[in-house]
């Protein structure tokens, strides 16, 4: 069988690439080397994950928040098991829609591992053996897998990885994570809302260390008040597992004092590396850099002409929709298009409660650039709609530039933040001001009129509304 283009992963980056070349009318195939489609984002990543941010959201608002609501409950209770079905039920429904999707555009698809013969021929091996298409264009989109360090002792059982987490069928009593990013916050959140004790570990100074620092730091006490401890500036020095439980040896940096914290589980979100294994790379005369990523030219080809790589196995964020865009980067590229990514006007977002979103320069960033910046910051805590929801923690910061009033940075924690952020990302996709983005009138009351009033702020103007 004779492709244009085969398409390696079936993720974000891998799954919407193909689409997107089917569309442009590239005879187009796709290999997954699991028996579902979407990835680690729809299968053990980003989706799983939401549906048990939501969930716990709800427990914790039935406990904590429905009294003060008028609303009396008694004997709320969390039933893990349907927690976690329902939860399955959404990963299964949203792979059958990428399968169907499939179908729809007459993409192949093929099960099992890939990997190159030449740079036009490619084996599949999977459960009934072997077999070989040839095509004209790969794209390599097969993502990323957690690190773990031989020290933590990964055994899957009580040292876990964000995989093993969202299986978790009874609430822990008590659990570690070791590292202060994305997703050992969003993780580390759930079980809180749900009752368990949770103790986070960073090497860092300071929770989010890729984001904004007052992000950081409105999360961090927001996640206090759930009763999350946090140890910054602390390492791991080693982990050790029963059936049962696991000790985890903590030692704060710059010293030799060490102490144990003993628990349920230990919760391992040091970072993801790229994932490569079994793709051959070296009949191609490819090799990876130091951090296991595959090197790319800006139209994200390959050191051999016709083979492109996207996503998590390439330079930059390890983000679902940064891989989307560069897959339709690359089909588009393919089909002789001129497409275009502007990578500081990519979103990240955390989806804890309240949810933290980030585009553009950070403080940190502008000061250590020598870029001259005016910051404007609003709570919302003086926000009307946020007082009638009881959704008070966080804020909005809006950066511009001191002498144009360019808007270079907007930073948010709060509610439904994950959402308000794209008022900001199509803002500085045109290059407005923070005066443009502070006449826009903004709907009352609504969890946007924060960010009205941090562009007011940020123009030298006072906010309305403090």
């Amino acid at each position: 069988m004779k492709y244009d283009v085969v398409v390696i992963g079936s993720g974000p980056g891998g799954y919407v690439g193909a689409i997107r070349a089917a569309q442009l009318g590239l005879k187009t195939a796709i290999i997954e080397k699991y028996n579902t489609l979407g990835g680690t984002c729809l299968n053990v990543g980003c989706i799983p994950s939401k549906a048990l941010l939501d969930s716990s959201e709800h427990y914790h608002n039935a406990v904590d928040r429905f009294g003060d609501h008028g609303i009396d409950v008694k004997d709320v209770k969390v039933n893990m098991k349907q927690m976690i079905a329902r939860k399955n039920e959404v990963v299964e429904q949203t792979c059958k829609g990428v399968e169907f999707l499939m179908k729809k555009n007459k993409i192949d698809v093929y099960t099992g591992i890939g990997s190159f013969v030449t740079k036009n021929i490619i084996a599949i091996d999977s459960k009934d053996g072997q077999k070989q298409i040839e095509t004209d264009k790969v794209i390599i989109a097969t993502g990323s897998k957690p690190i773990t360090p031989e020290i933590f002792n990964y055994d899957k059982n009580r040292v876990i990885t964000s995989t093993e987490a969202l299986n978790i069928d009874k609430v822990p009593s008590k659990m570690v994570v070791v590292g202060g990013g994305v997703i050992g916050l969003e993780l580390g959140s759930v079980f809180a809302r749900l009752g368990t004790s949770v103790e986070v570990v960073e090497f860092m100074d300071k929770i989010l260390p890729s984001m904004d620092s007052d992000c950081g730091k409105e999360l961090m006490r927001s996640m206090k008040k759930l009763g999350v401890i946090f140890h910054l500036s602390h390492g791991v020095t080693g982990v050790k597992a029963s059936k049962t439980s696991c000790t985890v040896t903590v030692k704060k940096k710059d010293s030799e004092t060490t102490f144990d914290i003993k628990a349920d589980y230990c919760l391992v979100a040091i970072g993801r590396k790229p994932y490569t294994d079994g793709l051959n790379l070296s009949a191609l005369g490819l090799q990876t850099d130091e951090k296991g990523r595959i090197p790319v030219n800006d139209h994200l080809e390959t050191a051999v002409p016709g083979v492109y790589a996207i996503g998590d196995v390439i330079r930059g964020a390890m983000l679902a929709h940064k891989a989307e865009e560069e897959g339709i980067l690359v089909a588009e590229s393919i089909a002789g298009h001129k497409p275009h990514i502007d990578y500081n006007l990519i979103p990240g977002v955390v989806y804890t409660w309240p949810e933290v979103a980030s585009v553009g320069k950070t403080e940190e960033e502008l000061k250590s650039a020598g870029v001259p910046y005016k910051s404007g910051k609003f709570p919302f805590k003086a926000l009307g709609r946020a007082r009638a929801s009881m959704d008070t923690d966080g804020m909005v910061k809006v950066l511009a530039h001191a002498d144009t009033d360019e808007i270079l940075g907007v930073h948010m924690v709060g509610p439904r933040v994950a959402d308000v952020i794209m008022e900001a990302v199509a803002l500085m996709e045109f290059r407005a001001s923070a005066e443009d983005m502070s006449r826009i009138s903004h709907p009352h009351p609504t969890y946007t009129e924060a960010v009205k009033e941090a562009a007011l702020a940020a123009t030298g103007n006072r906010p309305l509304h403090i």
